[in-house]
This record gives C-alpha cells, structure tokens and sequence, in this order.
C-alpha cells in the first residue's frame, strides 16, 4: 500500500473515532458548540477549536505562540533552528504541511497552518486547523489573534501595551542623544546578496520603524517600503545607508565585503554606528524576538 493510501485510511478511522466520542459527549449550553470548545473567528469565518488546547501543532507562528508559554507537539524547522527556542523546543518534533502522516501521528487538536500551505484540507480532517495569510495582520494584531486562539487575550493584550510603551520610550532616547531626525538601515546579507528591509519585514524593522519611530532614508522608502525588502549589490549600499545601520548576518557567514572599500567609506560605519544582529534569531516579530532586540536596541544605539 502507497504512504498516501496509509495517510488516507489513517485520517478515516480518526474521524469515526473523533464522531462517536462528539456524538455520545456532553453538550454545552445551546450555541456554544460541543463540550470543552469554543469559535474562533479566522480570517476565513468561524473555526471550532478546544477551548483549551493541550496538542498544538505550528506550522506557522510557532514563536508567537510559545511567547505565550504555550508548549507545543510539533513546529516547523526554521523556528526549531532559531536560537532564542531551543530550550523550549527541546523534544518537540519538527514537522511540515507536506507530511501529514507525521503531523497525525501526533494526535494534535489543534493545527496553526499558514495560507499558501499545501494539504491544508487534509490537515483539517487531522484537526482544527486556524489558518493565517502572513503579513495580513500587523505583528501586534497577529500576538493578539494568537492569544484569542489560546484563550489567553487579556495577557496578549498587556504585553502589547507594555512593550509599545518601553519601546517609544527607547525611541525617545535614541532621538534625543542622536536627534530627532536620525535614520537607520536595515541590511542583511547572505553568501550572494545584500538586502534592505522597509518597516515590516522582521528583523526589528516593526520595533525601529513603527515603535521607535526612527527615520528611514529616501531610498530604502522609495525601493523597499513598498515590497517590504529589496535586493541590492554592495557598491549600492552607501545610497540607501542611513546615520546608523542594522547588520543581520548568519553567524559564521563570511563578511569579506566589511573588508571592502565601499563598506569602510560609509559613514555610519566610520562613526561605528553598525549594529550587528543575529538573522537565524531575528526573523520572526514575535514577543521573545522582539524583546531581545528591543535590548540591543536600546544598550547600542546610546552607546554610540
């Protein structure tokens, strides 16, 4: 028999075991759904999820959730690489949507499956499964969808107003020693490429753009704000540098270009005004990451 056939036969038997246990359980008051469950009103109408749920699977926003000191059953693998979880992440499985006999075999009753995933049909059949389109929600609104679905809106909401406040409050310090005016860039590199970031693509843009309210150059407006990131060559980076620059970089990666000319000449990097972050912890814009860069934020951008 074919894997796919085993999957198949495997989802079967679990929903006739999920319908007699429904069907011979004790109800709630009328309209509120089955025992021991609640709506969730999804991006794509009302989805009936536990009211406490005990077996997550993230397949997206895994980090929103553990922020909210949730554990998981299972998590994609670019967020089991990231540094800042591997403590809570210790024995949780890595899964993906386009290996449904390892998600079920989880047994998880509740699924968080990003939009343009494949099998998401199928992952339905598995469990409740939540689904979000990424960039739809702003990273604040995204934290609070993430604590209705917990059941935990109330904390999300507090850490919501908490941070925004501490991370102004930085902000107004930045600007008062360096002036109100004062930009930052956003660069990362890789092996090939440099990219620069707009105020919504991670890697503490929402913090310095949205929260902080510092300063972007005309060019990072102009090329990045709109698709969110823009790819560029080195000997392009003076033109969109601004008065500080953010450095995401892969620990280990080869930075020969800081060695180059082009790179030496810039300004911010002659007033060492280059901060330094690490990409593989500074991806997502949930509270764990935002939080640690809102730290490094605040301790390098006065130090200099």
């Amino acid at each position: 028999m074919k894997k796919t056939s085993i999957v198949v036969v495997m989802l079967m038997l679990m929903l006739v075991a999920n319908a007699c246990s429904s069907e011979s359980g004790p109800k709630t008051e009328e309209g509120e759904g089955k025992s021991g469950t609640r709506q969730y009103e999804s991006e794509n109408g009302p989805v009936e999820i536990p009211a406490d749920p005990k077996r997550i699977v993230a397949l997206t926003n895994a980090p929103n959730i553990l922020a909210m000191d949730v554990d998981l059953v299972g998590v994609d693998e670019w967020t089991k690489m990231n540094p800042l979880f591997t403590d809570k992440l210790e024995g949780v499985a890595t899964v993906s949507d386009e290996k449904l006999e390892e998600v079920l075999a989880l047994k998880p009753d509740l699924i968080i499956a990003g939009s343009t995933m494949k099998n998401l049909d199928q992952l339905r059949e598995i469990a409740p499964t939540v689904v979000y389109t990424w960039g739809k929600l702003d990273y604040l609104q995204q934290q609070l969808e993430i604590g209705k679905v917990l059941n935990k809106e109330k904390e999300a909401q507090a850490w919501i107003d908490d941070f925004t406040s501490r991370a102004k409050a930085a902000g107004e310090e930045i600007k008062a020693k360096n002036g109100a005016n004062t930009s930052v860039s956003v660069f990362e590199a890789d092996s090939q490429n440099f990219y620069v970031f707009g105020n919504n693509w991670a890697r503490g843009t929402e913090i310095l753009y949205q929260a902080m309210g510092l300063q972007m150059t005309d060019k990072v407006k102009q090329d990045a704000q709109g698709p969110g990131a823009y790819t560029l060559s080195l000997e392009l980076l003076p033109e969109y540098a601004g008065d500080f620059i953010v450095l995401s970089r892969k620990q280990g990666n080869e930075n020969s270009f800081m060695q180059s000319e082009v790179w030496k000449k810039i300004d911010a990097v002659k007033n060492n005004r280059v901060i330094e972050i690490d990409t593989e912890a500074s991806t997502y814009s949930d509270p764990v990451t935002l939080e640690n860069l809102l730290k490094i934020f605040h301790e390098q951008f006065l130090a200099n």
